[in-house]
């Protein structure tokens, strides 16, 4: 049976940044259900949920206190079974996100914990310190400072990779194991096409020795990265659930992959794709935040280095964690141009394409503001920590802004009305993005030539071209800004050519009088060259 993903393209959805039904600022499911025929006429076949189960929300949904129960912010169960429904009648389905690495400090589970109740103590990690006033180990918190929260009560500390509202779970245990196959099926059930699964590649701790260096953030990875372990429950998972549906799909957040685990996770059916984090670290300077220019030669080394080792790739830009593409990828100065010539990349490299809200909009981020407003705790982490060296003001508002996500997280544009058309209330919960008044649905909608029309366009190419969907990847001699490469199927083959940058560049000799039909031709007509994000696709047969 052919599977949905891997020729249909995902379209992720942050339900609290997506349409506001009510009027309270947040988006909302019923919001979610109204846009169904906008998302359907896109192109894409699936659409990936950020959470959307009851949570406290201090990491915004990435902190789940009742996995069975959907946060009244967003509606109800019942919306939610409407919204599959919908969502069918369409030819869409729903894609949930899969958080048990941890859970919220909230949960009833953590809560009869902190009480030392059986059998949930034993379903997070609790250590008695080295010493009184030591934690367990050294390891830090992805989000800075230690990864340990002492309960006096206990005379223990509990493991939290991130926030110590986010307590780690105990996959040790078998329960846990149990009770996260019971949560698959029970929404597997519902019609749930499948589950996009946070963090999942550290969820086994295999030892709790010292980490090495002195990182502020994540020291101990080498613990419980991909451990034995991990690759072990992932295959448990999916021979104890996933196998038993038809047609469905896993996709895992793997941080800090390398090609040797990712062919594992896929050799050994542990999941069907993952999202590496190399290319979009490109950009990453001092601190992580800081940016600097991206080379385009190093980032088709990156890309290309997953597409000849990897079966199948999960290809992404922009996410809820990931500032907008263009700023980083591509140019303000070719808006439109470099929206298009990254969507083409995006769209015609092997694997699954994953496109974030908006981002067939062409959105930027939303400006830089006072970390001090941001709802992000990652950001907040982060200004503590740079509090505490004492850097300059100006310099801890630069870093904080390279970390926080609020601003890849302001609500989608839908029109040139009040709020943008996002909600009929007063205020939205987060900042808009920078825009011009052109670069929203309604507008883009009416402009054939328009991001989102060439993304509609480029969904429809690729339907109608078995190439670009299950055809091998055959990368081209290339240098400086130039992709080229062919998705070859059989006799088929389409070639692919993108100058990803601002400036003009020559073909090499050898692509100069390609004979074929040409499919796609963005830019002005240069002889034996493409213009700036200049891209061309060729069907050479």
């Amino acid at each position: 049976m052919e599977q949905l993903w891997k020729s249909g393209a995902v379209y992720q959805i942050y339900p609290r940044s997506f349409c506001d039904s009510n009027g309270d600022g947040v988006g909302d499911i019923p919001g979610i259900i109204s846009k169904l025929d906008y998302i359907a006429s896109i192109g894409v076949k699936i659409v990936w949920l950020s959470p959307i189960y009851k949570s406290p929300k201090f990491d915004m949904g990435y902190d789940v206190a009742d996995y069975y129960e959907i946060d009244p912010e967003y509606g109800t169960m019942e919306d939610f079974e409407r919204l599959l429904a919908e969502a069918k009648k369409r030819g869409l389905r729903i894609v949930m996100d899969l958080v048990v690495n941890h859970t919220s400090s909230e949960h009833p589970w953590f809560r009869a914990a902190l009480k030392g109740e059986m059998p949930y103590h034993d379903y997070y990690i609790f250590k008695k310190g080295k010493k009184e006033g030591v934690p367990p180990n050294n390891w830090t918190s992805m989000f800075t400072g230690t990864a340990w929260e002492y309960v006096p009560e206990l005379g223990e500390y509990y493991l939290h990779l991130y926030d110590k509202a986010q307590p780690d779970l105990n996959w040790r245990n078998p329960k846990v194991l149990e009770e996260v196959e019971n949560i698959l099926r029970f929404y597997l059930d519902k019609g749930v096409y499948g589950f996009r699964c946070d963090v999942i590649n550290q969820i086994y701790k295999e030892s709790f020795e010292d980490g090495a260096g002195r990182n502020p953030s994540g020291r101990g990875q080498e613990h419980y990265l991909m451990t034995e372990g991990n690759h072990r429950i992932l295959r448990t998972l999916y021979e104890d659930v996933f196998s038993k549906y038809e047609d469905h799909i896993v996709v895992g957040e793997t941080f800090n992959v390398d090609i040797e685990n990712g062919i594992r996770f896929l050799r050994d059916k542990e999941l069907d794709m993952f999202f590496t984090f190399e290319h979009v670290a490109l950009d990453k300077g001092l601190f992580g935040a800081l940016p600097k220019k991206v080379n385009p030669a190093k980032l088709r080394e990156v890309l290309y280095k997953y597409q000849k080792s990897i079966p199948w790739n999960a290809n992404y830009w922009e996410n809820h964690d990931q500032h907008r593409c263009i700023a980083r990828f591509g140019s303000l100065k070719y808006r439109d141009a470099s929206a298009k010539a990254l969507g083409t990349l995006l769209l015609t490299l092997k694997g699954t394409p994953f496109i974030y809200q908006g981002q067939e909009l062409g959105m930027l981020d939303a400006p830089m503001k006072d970390p001090e407003t941001s709802t992000d705790c990652a950001a907040q982490a982060v200004l503590r920590l740079t509090k505490g060296f004492h850097l300059p003001k100006w310099l801890r508002y630069k870093i904080c802004n390279g970390i926080d996500r609020d601003s890849c997280r302001a609500p989608m544009s839908w029109d040139n009305s009040i709020n943008q058309g996002f909600t009929p209330g007063d205020k939205a919960w987060l900042l808009f993005a920078e825009d011009d008044g052109t670069h929203n649905v309604a507008c883009e909608d009416k402009n054939p030539e328009s991001v989102l029309n060439f993304y509609r366009k480029m969904l429809d190419l690729r339907a109608k071209h078995e190439e670009l969907t299950h055809g091998n990847f055959d990368p081209l001699p290339s240098k400086g800004p130039l992709f080229a490469f062919r998705r070859v199927l059989g006799k088929a083959s389409i070639l692919v050519l993108i100058n990803l940058s601002a400036k003009a560049i020559k073909l090499p000799v050898y692509l100069r009088n390609i004979e074929g039909k040409t499919l796609l031709s963005l830019g002005e007509d240069i002889p034996a060259g493409l213009p700036p994000f200049g891209v061309r696709a060729i069907d050479v047969g």
